[in-house]
């Protein structure tokens, strides 16, 4: 009787010190992942970051909807890092970030968001977007030299840079598609995928990419991949 005791008490010991390792396990792999996260997307827990809001394409004041979608996809990246969210208005917002991490979220034709178009022009010197027209390279991408279309609806890019301003202790986080539908959808695939897109990275402090967004007919803003890692381009002067 003695032994049938001591084995229920020595099985029930194992039992809590097992399911107290794999807690603690869990607990310890969840905080590593969601540091890691924090680390790939420049926020830090507890701090306050903000999205600056762009225009709809030639109209000052007015947001659209997939733009909205947007921001929620970031408001929902750093609500899963305890983060709280702040917005600025592209149109009024002058200054760096300081000690705020930034998303800046809309490409700057049509002054949809000119504060991208700044950040473009000081820190990321091998890119330069082709103006809004009427031939097959309207809106172009160019790279480093390689230009990437953009075909509505068909085949769209984003470009996501992140990189910290000198006079700045938090990095921004440009997410510059050739449409809204693309800087939702670069979002949400590195929201989901920033792990994967990490460990082809040489550093996550600063880098480039370009997403690119296809069947869009059939799959929407859930249909991008990493198209490249264009970081030692578009940091370069050509």
């Amino acid at each position: 009787m003695f032994s049938v005791v001591v084995n229920v008490l020595v099985g029930l010991v194992t039992s809590l010190i097992g399911g107290g390792f794999v807690w603690l396990w869990e607990r310890g792999r969840r905080t590593g992942r969601l540091r890691r996260k924090a680390d790939f997307f420049g926020l830090v827990p507890g701090e306050t970051c903000f999205i600056v809001i762009g225009n709809k394409h030639n109209t000052r004041g007015l947001t659209t909807h997939k733009e909205i979608r947007a921001m929620i996809e970031v408001a929902t990246l750093a609500g899963q890092l305890g983060c709280d969210v702040a917005t600025e208005s592209s149109d009024d917002f002058r200054g760096i970030n300081d000690d705020r991490t930034e998303f800046c979220i809309g490409g700057p034709l049509g002054e949809a968001n000119l504060r991208t178009g700044g950040h473009l022009a000081a820190h990321l010197p091998g890119v330069s977007i082709l103006p809004y027209g009427q031939g097959p390279e309207s809106m172009a991408f160019d790279v480093g030299g390689r230009r990437y279309p953009y075909r509505k609806n068909e085949v769209e890019y984003a470009l996501v840079a992140k990189f910290r301003p000198p006079q700045a202790s938090r990095p921004v986080m440009l997410v510059c598609g050739q449409s809204s539908l693309a800087n939702q959808a670069a979002i949400h695939f590195l929201r989901r995928n920033y792990q994967q897109v990490a460990d082809t990275l040489d550093a996550v402090d600063r880098y480039c990419l370009l997403i690119k967004i296809s069947d869009i007919g059939t799959y929407g803003f859930q249909g991008a991949s990493l198209e490249a890692d264009v970081t030692a381009e578009a940091f370069t002067a050509p």
